[in-house]
């Protein structure tokens, strides 16, 4: 039993890092005061020089990349590298002594990957409260005692429910690595915009709102966990253990489902590893009370029953889930030019929900015990704040709390284009600099900087020296003549002339088009974007 749980534990690393990528394979070889630089390039990739000493590059390698220098000459080389699915971010490689083995790939700028970091440490925090919540859904809370009274017969106890809690693990992080090895970056980036999946996706969180409002009940056939439940009880060792756990999953879907789906269609466009994270993060908060309780069985004695709370806290998250449900709407909506979910009525959905999650509480307070009325003042207290705070929304202010869920800002005093050559010919006329911001509509670190930083006064004065071209890679709306939406024409741009499919994403040009200085990622600091500019 422990080989199978070692074997399995050891893959999920292997598996994580066999999503890392790096095409290109750069080597150096001396002759005399010369140097001969050698990239080798993998097959099905193709490999773009952006900058070159002092030349700007955008030719691309298939194969390999060959130029010998002399040591005088020797200058950093910018890449990246694409094939058919993917992009990687740019890199700087250096020749930096007389030894072939001390060369090294260098971060073109530590910005990015902290960013990345960020996105992911993010969703696996979000994946955490994610399997908080679904502790305390009537789909799993009555299964605690259960299955902890289970293994406790069983004799097996701590060890038995330690090893359940980490196949609990194991299937939802297999969850994610499943969806990121079936689809793939693109895909999935490509499926956090999509406007079929966003809008099933709404329909999905209405659907299960409606349910824990009480209007029906959503349940999986009872054949299904009946079946899995005989073969565990009658399976021995580790594989036991893996079949409950797959019965826990299979029994709470009708209650986790919608918050595994939110979760893994926010973490797909942020990169190839964050599903898992969500996935880990997920399933460490939902297997803790598995294991607590099983390490102290006196602690069940204590634990609230099934009952009324419960109802109360079904009908919390149904409003939570209403106004979550918006932002797959919303994405869907704005992608493709629909019109029917402005700004103003998405906030004041929100402050509906909110009003509603403070009132319903309120209703019957004075029935509940005490220690049920603090916990309810816990709760409406900052919900019915919340809802006033959002209020200024609905006349324009930023409102950054929501920033992250809610459609775009009008940002005013800006010149701004959304056709990137109508935009460079503008800026040509007058003599303007250029800032190009790739970003999307389903991206949410966009909306944040645009409320934190882009609304920012200081910011706002600054971004007049410049022709502000916006530039939306899943806007599905306008096509040309091949039938090619304005949205895959806009991240063309961005992959093949600044090797990056990440937004948020900036770049500034001279009024000729040329690049100046590098490119700027994801910031929430106003300070941090007025130093990057150039003029």
């Amino acid at each position: 039993m422990k080989r199978i749980l070692f074997i399995l534990l050891a893959c999920l690393p292997l598996m994580v890092a066999a999503q890392m990528v790096e095409p290109v394979k750069w080597s150096g070889e001396e002759m005399g005061d010369s140097v001969r630089l050698k990239a080798t390039i993998e097959e099905g990739w193709h490999m773009t020089i952006i900058e070159f000493g002092e030349r700007e590059y955008d030719e691309e390698f298939t194969d390999s990349f060959v130029i010998t220098l002399a040591k005088t000459d020797l200058t950093p080389i910018r890449f990246n590298a694409c094939d058919d699915k993917m992009c990687t971010a740019p890199e700087i490689w250096e020749y930096a002594s007389l030894s072939a083995e001390s060369a090294s790939p260098l971060s073109e700028a530590s910005s990015l990957s902290s960013d990345t970091e960020r996105s992911l440490w993010l969703i696996f925090l979000l994946g955490l409260l994610g399997g908080l919540l679904a502790i305390f859904t009537p789909c799993v809370w009555p299964i605690i005692p259960m299955t902890v009274s289970f293994f406790l017969k069983k004799g097996g106890g701590l060890k038995d429910a330690i090893l359940y809690g980490l196949s609990i693990v194991i299937l939802y992080v297999g969850l994610g690595l499943l969806v990121t090895i079936l689809f793939g970056a693109s895909a999935l980036n490509e499926m956090s915009t999509n406007a079929v999946v966003n809008i099933v996706f709404f329909l999905i969180l209405v659907i299960f709102a409606l349910s824990f409002f009480g209007l029906f009940e959503i349940t999986l056939p009872d054949s299904w966990s009946t079946a899995l439940d005989s073969k565990a009880r009658s399976t021995g060792g580790f594989l036991s253990i893996l079949l409950m756990a797959f019965t826990l999953v299979i029994v709470s879907f009708s209650c986790t489902g919608p918050i595994i789906g939110t979760l893994l269609v926010e973490a797909a466009g942020k990169s190839l590893l964050a599903p898992a994270m969500g996935m880990l993060g997920f399933a460490i908060a939902l297997a803790l009370p598995f294991s607590l309780f099983a390490m102290f069985p006196q602690w069940l004695k204590q634990a609230p029953k099934s009952g009324d709370w419960m109802t109360s806290f079904k009908v919390v998250l149904a409003f939570l889930e209403l106004a979550l449900s918006l932002k797959f709407l919303s994405v869907a909506d704005m992608a493709y030019g629909w019109g029917i979910l402005p700004r103003w009525l998405f906030i004041a959905i929100w402050i509906v929900c909110f009003l509603g999650i403070g009132i319903y509480l309120i209703w019957d307070i004075w029935s509940v015990s005490t220690p049920r009325k603090i916990i309810r003042a816990i709760v409406i207290i900052p919900s019915l704040a919340f809802a006033f705070y959002l209020v200024p929304g609905l006349r324009g202010a930023p409102v950054k709390a929501i920033s992250a869920f809610a459609p775009p800002m009008e940002i005013e005093g800006r010149e701004v284009f959304n056709d990137y050559e109508e935009g460079l010919a503008y800026a040509r006329q007058t003599g303007k600099p250029v800032i190009l911001d790739f970003t999307g509509y389903g991206c949410v670190n966009c909306r944040k900087m645009e409320a934190f930083v882009l609304a920012n006064d200081s910011v706002k004065s600054r971004l007049q020296n410049y022709v502000f071209i916006e530039l939306y890679v899943d806007d599905r709306l306008d096509t040309d003549s091949d039938g090619e939406s304005e949205g895959t024409e806009n991240s063309r741009i961005q992959r093949e002339q600044f090797g990056s499919n990440a937004q948020p994403f900036f770049v500034q040009l001279n009024e000729w088009g040329f690049q100046v200085g590098d490119p700027m990622a994801f910031t929430t600091d106003p300070m941090e974007f007025i130093n990057w500019l150039k003029y």
